[in-house]
């Protein structure tokens, strides 16, 4: 990973995506193109070949505000199909992106409309779900924010993606190693260069006495982010997008998983630093630096007197959980390296351990690779939901549900404290958990590992939400 700073401080903010004339709808178009990652490292090197939405990386952000429709045409100029996930949002079936699940996908050359209401504020992004272990490696993801209908007590609100590439000495990404077993049966697809908002080690001002509603969005392949901002008074307000009591973190650190988000209200005040770095912690506990925060004097809006960190105004999410009343089902996550799996199902046959490594499926859900014909379960709208998942592996998995966002019940047979709201949780080996969920939202829902090579080897299945 890198350790130099890239030079010279600057407010970076990601561009908006703007609204065209053509029935209201914005454009996202993917395409090949070429985008300097490793600005201020000191090796001059050519701009790296990704892929991108509008030529950017990460794409445009997609700002509007809650309750407001969405309209994005994706128009396809790649050399292979794509769609594009709503990730974490609750949105009728048809526009969640998953191909063939929910739609086909969109060849080269086509467009496809995604039309959709927005009912949580929060963090969410959009990416590919289509060949998404390559596709999301090569660049094609990007911000999607829902602020709330009344405006909150923040004089800056900023959004900062966080991605690692893995990238040769000439700085072009390594697509030599797309589909690697080694990485496929491990961990996943490690990158070895960090990039936020696609800059390596960016500066962002912010300025004393005023509150900052700060973003972070995981979308790397399978990096677990171990995180510290230290210098700061910083609170937890949200998780996935939906916001929680206000939590102190203080010069904590905290894991941010693959697909995950959480968002702060950091606040500097007269004793900080003038400058704070924000740190990753490499698996050997070595400190990475993401960012920085240039401290700047500044003073409060008149009307926002000082006050103690306001909880968020709470989303329309269906909290009813009924346990008494529930359906339960089981799910058991088998396979990958030093992994007690023999056999499992693959498209309808059994198959012993080497022929699905030849096949490239070392994981399976409840002795099954990949999707199914049939669905994991059927549940009917406003059914509660309690889905028990044992790891039954040597790695940990950030497993995430579409459409929904669920509680965490119990951990290890005990029961589990925290009552946010999330839509992925990450998994340490040999642990168990009990999620619950109220089944509102009709349709065809993926439950996949957001350790993206580990979702392609075999990690994926639905479930079925009837109206």
């Amino acid at each position: 990973l890198q350790s130099t700073l890239a030079g010279g401080a600057a407010l970076l903010v990601p561009d908006i995506l703007q609204a065209s004339a053509a029935e209201g709808f914005s454009i996202l178009k993917a395409a090949p193109t070429k985008f300097n990652l490793t600005s201020g490292d000191d090796q001059a090197t050519d701009p790296t070949d990704v892929w991108s939405y509008n030529g950017l990386v990460p794409g445009p952000e997609v700002r509007v505000k809650q309750g407001d429709e969405v309209r994005v045409r994706l128009v396809n100029n790649l050399p292979e199909p794509t769609t594009i996930h709503w990730h974490g949002i609750r949105l009728p079936n048809a526009m969640d992106g998953v191909p063939d699940l929910t739609q086909k996908a969109v060849n080269p050359g086509e467009e496809f409309d995604y039309r959709f209401r927005v009912p949580d504020a929060g963090a969410f992004w959009y990416h590919t779900h289509h060949r998404s272990w390559e596709q999301m490696a090569r660049g094609l993801y990007g911000p999607l924010i829902v602020e709330e209908r009344e405006p909150q007590n923040y004089e800056s609100d900023l959004a900062l993606i966080i991605d690692d590439w893995r990238l040769r000495e000439n700085g072009q990404i390594d697509t030599s190693s797309f589909g690697n077993m080694m990485d496929s049966s491990h961990a996943g697809r490690f990158g070895n260069w960090i990039t936020v908002n696609g800059k390596s080690q960016p500066t962002y001002e912010i300025f004393r006495s005023q509150l900052t509603r700060l973003r972070l969005i995981n979308t790397c392949n399978a990096r677990i982010l171990r995180i510290r901002i230290p210098g700061l008074n910083a609170h937890v307000i949200a998780r996935d997008g939906q916001p929680i009591a206000p939590e102190f973190l203080g010069d904590e650190s905290f894991d941010l998983a693959p697909a995950q988000r959480i968002d702060f209200s950091l606040e500097a005040s007269s004793g900080s630093p003038e400058e704070v770095k924000m740190f990753a912690l490499t698996q050997r506990g070595e400190p990475v630096e993401l960012a920085r925060f240039a401290v700047r004097d500044g003073t409060r809006k008149p009307e926002a007197s000082y006050r103690p960190v306001d909880p968020l105004p709470e989303n329309p999410l269906s909290k009813n959980i009924n346990p008494s009343q529930a359906m339960r089902v089981e799910l058991l996550m088998q396979g990958g390296a030093m992994g007690r799996l023999s056999a499992a199902t693959f498209n309808g046959q059994q198959m012993g351990i080497r022929e699905l490594v030849r096949l490239g499926q070392v994981w399976a859900l409840n002795g099954v690779a990949g999707l199914t014909e049939k669905p994991l379960f059927k549940a009917s709208v406003g059914q509660t939901v309690l889905v028990s998942i044992a790891n039954d592996t040597a790695w940990p998995h950030a497993m995430h549900l579409h459409g929904h966002h669920f509680r965490v019940l119990e951990r290890n047979n005990r029961k589990f404290t925290d009552e946010s709201w999330i839509d992925t949780v990450l998994m340490d080996p040999a642990e168990t958990i009990t999620i619950a969920f109220v089944a509102d939202n009709p349709g065809k829902w993926l439950i996949h590992c957001h350790m993206l090579e580990h979702q392609a080897a075999g990690m994926k299945t639905w479930f079925h939400i009837e109206a």
